[in-house]
């Protein structure tokens, strides 16, 4: 069975400082929340926005940051 939380964004709750280290990232799903170990290949601050792409065994997720785009009032796009 393939875990629902890829594809989805969540919000570290401890930082990611660096390659190989961990955090960990609260999701909300299935009418709460839900606390996964967090991996990324570059340092994600704490309280940043994160998109999960990948789950593994063990609850271990890895993730990028998620900067979400703004589409202006003429159709072009921001960040």
């Amino acid at each position: 069975m393939t875990d629902p939380v890829r594809g989805l964004t969540g919000t570290l709750t401890s930082p990611i400082r660096g390659a190989g280290m961990l955090g960990e990232v609260l999701v909300a799903i299935r009418g709460g929340t839900e606390s996964y170990i967090a991996r990324s290949t570059e340092p994600i601050d704490q309280f940043a926005t994160v998109l999960i792409i990948e789950v593994h065994p063990g609850r271990i997720v890895d993730v990028v940051p998620w900067i979400p785009l703004d589409i202006g009032p003429g159709g072009e796009l921001s960040r």
